[in-house]
């Protein structure tokens, strides 16, 4: 998919490269890259940041309820023990 994008892309600069003048070509070759660039899915490096310190958090609850977890399953599990005394 990337490489037919590529290749659009190419082709669409040389097409306008031929046709445009110097002002036009800088405008137009804008358009065409933002246009090619929202169908590859990307995200700014600001929304990314956002989502890596999301799942920084996220990480950090997972372990301490995990933590828990296996503290209450210890606890559970001594309880269950039978007195051999």
């Amino acid at each position: 998919m990337n490489e037919k994008l590529l290749g659009d892309l190419s082709a669409k600069l040389a097409e306008m490269a031929a046709s445009n003048p110097a002002k036009d070509f800088q405008k137009n070759v804008r358009g065409v890259l933002a246009g090619a660039f929202s169908r590859l899915d990307l995200v700014s490096r600001e929304e990314y940041d956002v989502q890596v310190e999301v799942l920084a958090r996220a990480r950090e609850k997972l372990a301490a309820l995990e933590a828990r977890v296996a503290e209450l399953e210890a606890k559970l599990a001594a309880r269950d023990i039978p007195d051999r005394g």
